[in-house]
């Protein structure tokens, strides 16, 4: 019997030494009556449950999935899977959508696939040729392939001329590209995986990487339990399995994140920790950023954040005394307003350390998604492809004329659109077509109750390509059934730019479509063409796709030229940049202490991280970056909800494990929904007492925009706090949350709410949450 890894959720441990090899541990899970001996075919991929992108390979039996099993020689995982991994793909078996649905007095009824599209198509059109490009926007996901990204970014920004094109990437990963640009002047992640195993000290910021990269965890686990284990430092309000096994744990109040980060930036510049010859030859802005943070002491971060300032002090020393730091940051920085600040701070460390570009020295500013950083990288979300700057004409011309289209179709002329503000535009009618791919946003946006009514009013004509029905498809005009994962073949790149293939290993059911062919579909019926009238795009099918991507990323730093389909196929992931200088990838950026700030090259002129107003051309050219990074932070502000009498506590949101955004995959896994089959709320054992609240027992949480009942989970969340899972439908954590962002990425204030939280009768048992993992009751000794 293989082992039960709902419980054993990171499997067995395989510690090593820094330096050495992580150990290869191949786990696989086959249905249920399936012997290894019954499997016809392995066929290759990655994982697309979590952003860590572990390869694996698909077992099939007469047509169908019927198990999976890691990759051994993968850079990854190196055979390992979480969870979600192993159990996940059984939620593609059963409750899909096999045939378009259009919306017929009030109801979404059966019809095929000319139909459908006719109607798209008509709608499309008449809205073109009444209001021009603007009335038109494309919401689409971190889950989607290379291929289907760069396709819809030609069409959207060559074909149409629309710059409202953003993804779900909008909740979890605008955060990371916007700091990496502020800070080195481009997207693209400096560290690698790799850097783990080599380095003495791990800080995570804002980041559950028990839950929500499982495999990554078990990768730190080896190292902690190895001879020689690094330091760890976790920034969490919960007692995670992370903090368990911290060095030191700082469970500040949600939405103080930049004030801690002020204050351990401080320290390093006042106790004498600067790399001060890196910090001369690499960076601009010390002078700045000293004079920032010079009162940020740990008394005052201290008093704000409600953690010793002793254990700030410890935190900032150990970074300070470390030779070789990873730092991880993640959706607890990411959800907050005043995120780009918060995770510049983060780079802000490590620059003046030097601790970049070489083995055990790195950042990891995570994604959410698993191909979210495809999104970032073809433009298909509100970015030009390949990392190209929209305020340089110069990039445009380029783009310009690799599509053949006339450079003032190409939208450069205002920021691109981002999706909240897409959202509003569709709530006025000023977008008035609106196709979304992939995503859930009817669960997974702030204010859902506003949500609702923009999805299923008569001001905007709505698509949904998705693989299942969701409470989004219900709101729809059209609904569209798309291939899922392992029903199509393309590629994804994970967290530190591993790049893999995953090819299709069965054929999706009925008469759902890859979101390729769908969008190809559209762009032919709607005569889309360049100069020359050729159809645009060019391509049909995915490997086209791909060789059309390379030339587009040529030169860039987001180099793919030296990648094929043949060589993903045999090597599994490899990290971009690979170019015919770099065959085998490249494992860290910036080793020479050289960044994309060139305002000839850069992807931004970067911005005020205080109000979000851009810098300009000139006024980045006059800081002279010359290849340098840039150290810029701003003081610290108050959430803009804070507890008051009538919502005297903070709610914050976030993940379990056992699924996996809106569940719409996961819930349709046994192994995983009888894990977390329902909502549930955490609280404190001192808000619990205070409040006569007990385990199990039906709590009401109340904002100023809603409110919902679930069972308390009575846990080790630091008092005052309430946590809510928000992968719940029905009873969804984001009826609460409010529409506020960060002004440069424009991420979601998810983290941070003012709640009032009452009693409102006695459950029927224990809290339906998880024991192993966060959210494991207060009374459970672990």
């Amino acid at each position: 019997m293989p082992p039960d890894r709902i419980a054993d959720i990171w499997g067995a441990r395989t510690p090593h030494a820094s330096g050495t090899a992580w150990p290869v541990r191949v786990d696989e899970y086959l249905a249920d009556g399936v012997t290894a001996s019954e499997i016809e075919r392995w066929v290759r991929g990655a994982c697309l449950l979590c952003s860590n992108g572990c390869g694996l390979e698909i077992a099939v039996r007469d047509g169908r999935m019927v198990g999976v099993r890691g990759r051994a020689e993968d850079r990854v995982n190196h055979g390992r899977l979480g969870p979600k991994g192993l159990y996940g793909w059984q939620g593609e078996q059963r409750d899909r959508l096999t045939v378009p649905l259009i919306r017929q007095r009030g109801r979404l009824v059966e019809t095929d696939w000319d139909t459908a599209m006719t109607q798209i198509v008509e709608r499309s059109r008449t809205l073109l040729d009444a209001k021009g490009p603007l009335s038109h926007g494309f919401f689409t996901s971190g889950q989607l392939m290379i291929e289907e990204y760069y396709t819809l970014a030609v069409i959207g920004k060559a074909g149409l001329g629309t710059p409202h094109m953003d993804g779900n990437t909008r909740w979890c990963t605008a955060t990371a590209s916007a700091a990496f640009q502020e800070s080195f002047g481009c997207d693209g992640q400096p560290g690698s995986y790799t850097d783990i195993d080599s380095c003495d000290a791990v800080f995570l910021f804002g980041h559950n990487v028990a839950e929500t990269q499982t495999v990554l965890w078990a990768r730190m686990l080896d190292r902690l339990d190895g001879p020689d284990p690094p330091q760890l430092v976790c920034v969490d309000p919960r007692r995670t399995n992370v903090a368990e096994r911290a060095t030191v744990h700082l469970p500040i109040r949600n939405g103080t994140n930049l004030a801690l980060m002020n204050a351990l930036v401080r320290e390093q510049i006042t106790r004498g920790f600067v790399d001060e010859r890196y910090v001369a030859a690499h960076t601009i802005g010390f002078d700045a950023l000293a004079r920032m943070t010079r009162d940020a002491t740990p008394e005052w971060a201290a008093d704000i954040c409600g953690v010793p300032a002793d254990d700030i002090r410890r935190a900032a020393e150990i970074f300070g005394t470390s030779q070789r730091v990873v730092s991880t940051c993640s959706m607890g920085f990411y959800q907050s307003h005043q995120a780009t600040a918060a995770s510049c701070q983060v780079n802000n460390l490590h620059l003046l350390r030097g601790m970049l570009g070489r083995p055990g020295a790195g950042i990891l500013q995570m994604n959410g998604q698993p191909s979210a950083e495809n999104n970032r990288e073809a433009g298909c979300g509100p970015a030009l492809p390949g990392f190209r700057n929209w305020e340089n004409p110069e990039h445009v011309r380029e783009l310009a004329e690799l599509w053949n289209v006339d450079p003032i179709v190409i939208p450069h002329w205002a920021p691109p659109t981002d999706a909240m503000t897409m959202f509003r535009y569709a709530e006025q009618g000023s977008i008035g077509f609106l196709w979304i791919a992939g995503t859930n946003p009817a669960v997974s946006m702030p204010d859902l109750a506003r949500v609702r009514r923009i999805l299923s009013g008569d001001q905007c004509f709505v698509v949904v390509s998705d693989g299942y029905r969701t409470e989004t498809t219900e709101l729809a005009d059209v609904v569209l059934p798309a291939a899922l994962w392992g029903e199509k073949t393309g590629t994804h790149t994970n967290v530190d730019r591993t790049v893999h293939l995953s090819e299709r290993a069965v054929d999706p059911p009925g008469q759902a479509r890859g979101d390729l062919e769908i969008w190809i579909d559209y762009a032919r019926r709607m005569a889309l063409a360049d100069k020359d009238g050729r159809p645009l795009p060019p391509w049909e099918e995915p490997e086209q796709a791909f060789e059309a991507w390379k030339q587009c990323s040529a030169g860039r730093p987001v180099d793919y030229t030296g990648l094929s389909y043949a060589l993903l196929h045999e090597r599994g992931g490899i990290q971009w940049p690979c170019t015919a200088d770099t065959p085998a990838g490249t494992e860290r950026l910036y080793t020479d202490g050289n960044f994309p700030t060139d305002p000839d090259s850069c992807e931004t002129y970067g911005h005020d991280l205080a109000t979000g107003a851009a810098v300009s051309e000139t006024e980045f050219r006059a800081c002279r970056p010359d290849g340098r990074a840039i150290l810029k932070t701003t003081p610290y502000e108050p959430a803009f909800e804070q507890p008051d009498e009538r919502y005297p506590l903070r709610l914050t949101t976030g993940r379990t494990v056992y699924h996996w955004h809106t569940r719409t995959k996961t819930a349709r896994s046994p192994q995983l929904q009888r894990a977390a089959p329902a909502m549930w709320l955490e609280v404190s054992r001192q808000d619990a007492q205070r409040l006569g609240i007990g385990e199990g027992d039906i709590v009401r949480v109340t904002s100023r925009r809603g409110s919902i009942e679930a069972p308390a989970r009575v846990s080790h969340v630091r008092a005052g706090i309430v946590f809510a899972p928000w992968h719940y439908g029905g009873t969804a954590a984001n009826e609460l949350t409010l529409s506020a962002w960060d002004p440069i990425s424009k991420q979601p204030e998810f983290k941070v709410a003012a709640v009032d939280l009452e009693r409102v009768r006695d459950g029927d048992g224990p809290a339906p949450a998880p024991i192993h993992t966060a959210s494991a009751p207060a009374t459970l000794d672990r």
